[in-house]
């Protein structure tokens, strides 16, 4: 079985998609202020490029400077001409993760396992199928994250574009009860209009209330929206800290009930607000940015 990441203490606010084929992009990947990286072999590199990635990107991260950041390669599918290639590559890479496109089952999983042995998995979940096999792909035990693919899902499901993303919210919340259930990281996904700020920021927002632990970025112009909307705010911070303080204080005198701004706080809230300073604590300390 494969460690599994806290996603409520491990932020995963930014993952951003770099193109494994473009070494000045992998070179200014080491200076960005993501949580993650998703490197990827697949849709960002065209088919004569595939071979030239493999080598490139496994001499970029061979250079090192990554981290902090989790370092993800998205491979081909295994059902491609270059899947088995990438996968046997990633074993070479100096990667956390191999992210699968694509994954319809667990049976997709295994497949994968099957060449890279215990290597953490990640799961693209953009297919129909794979919305309603969530469950069992979240529950397999290599699999630690999911990464919502909306814009393949969305052309699969055949919907309209709506800000509000209510076409495809069956599959979103289908992933995110899967993905809690196991305790794996979920990431939502990409937000097209890159120059889009405003919208961005409420896509992030509505993604962070649903309760994903990131969002995936097509540009590094989108990181700093991402990374203020699912980190805790200052707000969360402050109540959390009282939170704590008053269910201490109130354990200590032996009393039944604490309240914090006239809402009782139970052991649940305090767990929560736990999270949330262990969380703010790894931003500010680790992550540094």
């Amino acid at each position: 079985m494969a460690e599994k990441i806290d996603p409520r203490l491990r932020p995963f606010r930014s993952v951003l998609y770099i193109p494994g084929c473009k070494p000045r992009a992998l070179d200014k990947a080491r200076s960005l202020a993501v949580d993650a990286i998703i490197f990827d072999l697949e849709d960002a590199v065209s088919a004569d490029e595939k071979d030239n990635a493999r080598e490139t990107l496994k001499e970029a991260l061979a250079q090192g400077g990554y981290d902090p950041r989790v370092k993800i390669v998205r491979i081909n599918g295994l059902d491609t001409d270059w899947g088995q290639a990438d996968a046997e590559a990633v074993m070479q890479m100096d990667a956390d993760v191999v992210l699968l496109p694509k994954v319809s089952s667990a049976d997709d999983i295994d497949a994968l396992a099957a060449i890279t042995g215990d290597k953490p998995i990640w799961a693209m979940m953009e297919t129909p199928r794979g919305m309603l096999n969530a469950a069992e792909i979240a529950a397999h035990p290599l699999l630690t994250g999911m990464v919502m693919g909306t814009n393949d899902l969305a052309k699969e499901l055949q919907v309209r574009y709506r800000p509000d993303r209510m076409p495809l919210m069956t599959g979103l919340g289908l992933c995110l009860l899967a993905a809690k259930a196991e305790g794996v990281v979920i990431i939502d996904g990409v937000y097209n209009a890159f120059k889009d700020e405003e919208g961005l920021a409420a896509e992030c927002e509505q993604g962070r209330d649903m309760g994903f632990d990131g969002k995936t970025l097509i540009h590094p112009a989108q990181i700093e929206i991402a990374n203020k909307a699912f980190a805790p705010t200052p707000e969360e911070i402050e109540l959390a800290r009282r939170q704590i303080e008053a269910f201490e204080k109130v354990q200590a005198e032996g009393q039944g009930v604490a309240v914090v701004d006239g809402r009782i706080v139970e052991n649940l809230h305090v767990e929560t607000a736990r999270e949330i300073l262990a969380k703010a604590a790894m931003i500010e300390s680790v992550l540094g940015f």
